[in-house]
């Protein structure tokens, strides 16, 4: 809390949520009822829709989505730098979820449709969250002024849905899961867990662990589920701070891993 409160105390807007998987219950609260901007973390219900539309047969998971067909990110991801042309829809799932591929969530959303992903967040209960627009390199006047918004609370309470197998049905619940577990982004709260950024999903000293970061300026935010022999905790965290300088991003970047120890000493 110490470190949360210098950070708000520095100007930033912190919004902050633990819950007890066991007991159900909140550990730590803050601000968690705030909508702000979330960034990538916009992808988590984009993906619940892919989920269930393939899940209903409304979507083929194999079906070839061609990459010059629709908006392209040029900052960060990892499609843009493969020679393929176009990739399954299933692979763009991965590749969104695991790279944070703006150039892949866009393909989904082009797919699927943002009137779908915004149906699919009311139905799920998520009143302060939306996912307002496309993954862009540079947002202009007439573009919404973040790709998606939401609060710590719903953020948490969406991931120990996800794994609780209360998302949609359990079959979705655990395909969204999956894909979680693949994100390579363990630089914030996930860098106190020690786990392989690559190869995280089978940890041999039992750690059960899915996030998902966003990224933007002055936007840091994460949320995930933390289990380990003593405790499992769903978390979200977001910072929105001004990125003045490298050290005003470290600052907030510490804050994310002062949280993370503290995580893990809960859950262990």
């Amino acid at each position: 809390m110490k470190a949360l409160d210098d950070l708000a105390r520095s100007g930033a807007q912190v919004s902050v949520r633990i819950d007890d998987l066991d007991r159900g219950s909140a550990v730590l609260t803050g601000d968690d009822f705030v909508t702000l901007p979330v960034a990538g973390l916009g992808v988590v219900p984009l993906l619940i829709e892919v989920a269930a539309q393939i899940e209903t047969g409304a979507l083929d998971g194999l079906e070839i989505v061609d990459r010059n067909i629709i908006d392209r990110v040029e900052n960060g991801g990892v499609w843009q730098h493969l020679k393929a042309p176009a990739l399954p829809v299933v692979d763009l799932a991965v590749l969104a979820a695991a790279a944070g591929d703006g150039t892949a969530a866009n393909a989904l959303i082009t797919r699927v449709g943002l009137p779908a992903v915004r149906a699919r967040i009311e139905d799920l209960g998520l009143a302060r969250s939306a996912l307002l627009d496309r993954f862009r390199d540079n947002r202009g006047p007439d573009d919404a002024p973040h790709v998606a918004l939401g609060t710590a609370r719903e953020l948490a309470q969406l991931f120990a849905a996800l794994v609780n197998s209360e998302v949609v049905s359990a079959g979705v619940s655990a395909q969204v899961a999956e894909w979680l577990s693949l994100n390579h982004d363990l630089s914030l709260v996930a860098s106190a867990t020690g786990l392989d950024p690559f190869a995280h999903f089978n940890d041999r000293h039992g750690l059960l662990f899915i996030n998902k970061t966003g990224r933007a300026d002055g936007v840091r935010c994460e949320a995930g589920v933390l289990a380990g022999p003593r405790a499992g905790i769903a978390y979200a965290l977001t910072v929105c701070f001004d990125d003045l300088s490298i050290a005003h991003r470290l600052r907030a970047h510490d804050a994310f891993r002062t949280l993370g120890v503290e995580l893990m000493e809960y859950v262990f």
